[in-house]
């Protein structure tokens, strides 16, 4: 599927063969599923490998799709991406009118009140997408995450080798924050309310006698708080 959809990616011509556009389909049924991410851990402990092919397929997927009529009055939708349906089935609770685009996984005791996750997202086991909450194309939440209300986490599908926002297991994410521009949160992470992480916010992180700097990233369990509008990270154990 990757050769055929990297081939598709160079000469969109390729686009009116059946073979091309069963491998972008099946390549987006199986992001659906579960079976294939946009993004993956590497070897090493603090990266992640992007699957650049995999974004090629959902963008080269609007392009063959054709947008329909959908929904059930009084709810109308007009879009060439269908809604996820078998909740059920999938042992995941939706709250109305929470929304998830086709395309994006939604892993067995995840709870979603009025949200909405798009095409490519990865959402894992037993976290919570709390109302408001939005989950942009492509981004990667772990396992027992919980996303307060209102947050905002960006997606990305241009370019494909752009890394998306991750969220790794066990973080909190605060009321109303936002992270964009493929920022990495590391597992068990506390992200305060109201902060905004972006590829060039300066992090400080004073867990160590000595405070450090990063960008677009922050430490394993990292607890972060506003002060004059600057992301100060602290491990839990510190005294405030």
């Amino acid at each position: 599927m990757q050769k055929i959809i990297e081939s598709a990616w160079k000469e969109r011509q390729l686009l009116t063969e059946k073979t091309v556009q069963k491998a972008i389909r099946d390549t987006v049924e199986k992001l659906d599923k579960g079976l294939l991410r946009v993004a993956e851990p590497s070897s090493r402990e603090d990266k992640w490998k992007v699957n650049e092919w995999i974004k090629k397929a959902i963008i080269l997927y609007f392009i063959i799709s054709e947008p329909e009529v959908t929904g059930q009055e009084p709810f109308e939708y007009y879009d060439k991406i269908k809604l996820k349906k078998g909740y059920r089935k999938l042992g995941v609770r939706v709250v109305p009118p929470a929304a998830v685009r086709y395309g994006a996984y939604v892993a067995p005791g995840s709870i979603l009140m009025p949200s909405y996750v798009n095409i490519g997202a990865y959402v894992g086991k037993g976290t919570m997408v709390d109302t408001w909450a939005t989950v942009g194309s492509c981004a990667q939440i772990g396992a027992d995450v919980h996303i307060s209300g209102g947050v905002g986490i960006g997606g990305v599908l241009e370019p494909p080798q752009a890394a998306p926002v991750i969220i790794e297991d066990g973080c909190f994410i605060g009321s109303r924050s936002i992270i964009v521009e493929g920022v990495l949160v590391r597992k068990a992470a506390v992200i305060g309310a109201g902060v905004v992480l972006t590829a060039s916010t300066r992090i400080i992180d004073v867990t160590g006698k000595a405070s450090s700097e990063f960008r677009k990233r922050c430490r394993v369990r990292s607890l972060s708080v506003r002060e004059k509008h600057q992301p100060i990270l602290r491990h839990p154990s510190m005294k405030r």
